[in-house]
């Protein structure tokens, strides 16, 4: 297979591989910050970290962790002690029910196991393509471009795109890298729009884009 010619950047931009490149320095350590130790534990914190914090997330899945260790202790789960366990995350009610239909997925279509291909995954009710990429790229080890909020915020910040359509920004991005990096700059741009990037009021004297990014000071 040829090599994958270099990127064209929009106009007055830095090539979308040197912004890789200094949020890869920026960030050296980028993980995915939900604290999980295997597959199925990063799949639930991803499932309840939908409108909440991960902090949040984190601060609950201790004990959910314990007290549920697989697909089949959730699925036979009594939703009453998974309320009480879900409350500080928000929507424990809608969540609790969310987690039951993902075990319950689980238990009945794969064995108990956390698929590893994306189209199963998306496959598992309340798991979509962001949350299906996050999990291969924090736990499986794989790559792919996982579109949240701060990835779609970025992009269009960055001139990488300006979809409006989630599908359609992913593919856009995703054509300016290799396919081996879209894990590491899934994670990295995500951190950098926590941090530095914000929704509101991004840092843009503390950035390290600023001398590369068309944005840089004009943000909104």
């Amino acid at each position: 297979m040829p090599p994958r010619p270099p990127a064209t950047p929009v106009t007055g931009t830095a090539p979308p591989t040197t912004v890789l490149r200094l949020l890869t320095e920026a960030y050296p350590d980028a993980r995915v910050e939900l604290d999980a130790t295997n597959p199925l534990e990063l799949l639930m914190a991803i499932v309840l970290s939908a409108q909440t914090t991960d902090e949040r997330v984190n601060g609950v899945t201790p004990e959910l962790f314990a007290a549920y260790p697989t697909a089949a202790a959730y699925a036979a789960a009594d939703p009453a002690d998974l309320e009480r366990i879900l409350g500080p995350v928000g929507f424990y009610r809608q969540k609790t029910k969310a987690v039951l239909a993902v075990a319950t997925a689980l238990v009945e279509r794969f064995d108990g196991e956390v698929p590893t291909a994306v189209d199963d995954l998306v496959s598992i009710p309340w798991v979509g393509r962001k949350s299906a990429h996050l999990l291969i790229v924090g736990m499986f080890g794989g790559s792919a471009l996982a579109v949240d909020t701060h990835v779609k915020r970025l992009a269009g910040r960055f001139g990488w795109s300006s979809q409006a359509d989630v599908g359609k920004l992913e593919t856009e991005v995703a054509a300016l890298f290799e396919p081996a990096d879209l894990g590491q700059l899934t994670l990295t741009m995500i951190l950098h729009g926590r941090r530095v990037c914000t929704a509101r009021k991004p840092a843009c004297g503390q950035c390290v884009l600023a001398d590369v990014c068309p944005s840089a000071g004009v943000a909104a």
